[in-house]
């Protein structure tokens, strides 16, 4: 957090979301973490894995592709892109999906809610399924923004060639 808070007042600029509730810092890696994502090509397609996942024990599981850690060699991240929520929008995520504390969050306009290791300072695309979970809405563990879809279009043309790194 301490070097979140550095990188901002240093210049790194809180960057606008998939929503107004939504706003990124871009840091340089400072954890050594790995790249989350890679590219689909003939030398990994036999790794590629396929199976139904919930994030949580509330949400419905959704079918997802990976690819295990342990069977690939992802290289270190130039930028992690720090994904932040207003107060306001994860309390009522926290509340809507029946989370306990979504009422004694700390008193700081925004909350750190998913960190992406990846080589560019700007926000990559959305997988497609959790666009459409964001438009089922917070019971479902969502945000509860409507699917746009020139962005699920260009989501899917990202994502058909890539997939995540879990592990």
């Amino acid at each position: 957090m301490a070097e979140v808070h550095k990188a901002h007042k240093g210049g790194q600029a809180l960057v606008d979301g998939y929503a107004p509730f939504c706003k990124h810092v871009f840091v340089p890696n400072f954890v050594g973490a790995v790249v989350g994502d890679m590219e689909i090509d003939t030398s990994n397609l036999a790794l590629l894995r396929t199976g139904y996942k919930a994030r949580t024990e509330e949400e419905l599981a959704v079918l997802c592709r990976w690819f295990d850690r342990k069977d690939v060699q992802p290289r270190e991240a130039k930028w992690l892109d720090v994904i932040l929520y207003s107060r306001e929008q994860i309390a009522r995520e926290a509340q809507a999906m029946g989370r306990p504390g979504g009422d004694q969050l700390p008193d700081a306009p925004w909350g750190i809610i998913s960190v992406k290791a990846q080589d560019v300072d700007h926000e990559l695309p959305m997988q497609p399924i959790t666009m459409m979970r964001n438009a089922l809405g917070k019971a479902e563990g969502g945000s509860g923004v409507p699917l746009d879809r020139a962005q699920y279009q260009a989501s899917v043309a990202y994502w058909a060639a890539r997939a995540i790194i879990e592990g």
